[in-house]
């Protein structure tokens, strides 16, 4: 095989480590099996990475980083703050779900995390990114149209997400392949974005922007999916 650098090769090796480990689980995740994945010798992947930590945080930081980027690609178009939010929460409810495996590979490397202090590690600083993105986010879309959060924008965003992971694992737990979440699970996430919502609308930042108007708008409704 002809000499590729370690520039190109090693994302090679992180998606086939990630397609890998999606289909079988993280225990498959062997450098031999993963070598096996891509058809190049043991030998690359121990010289390509050194360490298992670091194989696992590099696909650990490469599915978070496309679950990130799919949420910021999302426009929250130009209607009512809620609305928005809205948009926001279902764009990362795809890329948490839509594909198969990615959303189970983190589980599985968060419950890993409880056992394995090196996996912890990694999986904390996924957490310090993750609550880092939704604080911005949240931060930025409320201060677009004139609101100052009732509490602060980080508080706000760890019971946002803290909810969604669990509605996240109830969907995962619960569905059969290609099956659409349940009226439970859809009215919770919509109960999850109000009550979102309700924690931002703390006192208008500029006097015309009511703050009564900003709520009467900003409610979403539950829009069960069949």
């Amino acid at each position: 095989m002809a000499h590729v650098p370690a520039s190109e090769r090693r994302p090679q090796l992180v998606r086939a480590a990630i397609d890998l480990m999606t289909r079988e689980g993280v225990s498959a995740g062997s450098t031999r099996a993963i070598a096996a994945e891509l058809g190049v010798a043991q030998a690359t992947v121990h010289y390509t990475f050194g360490t298992k930590k670091d194989l696992y945080r590099a696909v650990v930081e490469e599915v978070a980083a496309q679950f990130i980027g799919q949420v910021r690609a999302a426009s929250p178009g130009d209607g009512p703050f809620g609305e928005q939010v809205r948009t926001l929460v279902h764009a990362l409810w795809d890329a948490a779900t839509g594909e198969e495996g990615r959303c189970v590979l983190l589980s599985e490397f968060g419950a890993l995390a409880m056992r394995d202090p090196d996996v912890r590690e990694i999986m904390l600083g996924l957490q310090r990114a993750i609550e880092g993105t939704a604080t911005e986010m949240l931060a930025t879309l409320a201060a677009t149209h004139g609101l100052t959060p009732a509490l602060p924008a980080e508080r706000i965003a760890v019971h946002f997400l803290s909810g969604f992971d669990g509605l996240t694992a109830r969907h995962l737990i619960r569905r059969q392949p290609g099956e659409q979440p349940d009226r439970n699970t859809v009215e919770a996430l919509d109960l999850l974005v109000a009550s979102t919502v309700g924690l931002c609308l703390g006192e208008p930042a500029t006097e015309d922007r009511p703050q009564a108007q900003g709520r009467a708008r900003s409610t979403p409704r539950a829009q069960p999916q069949s």
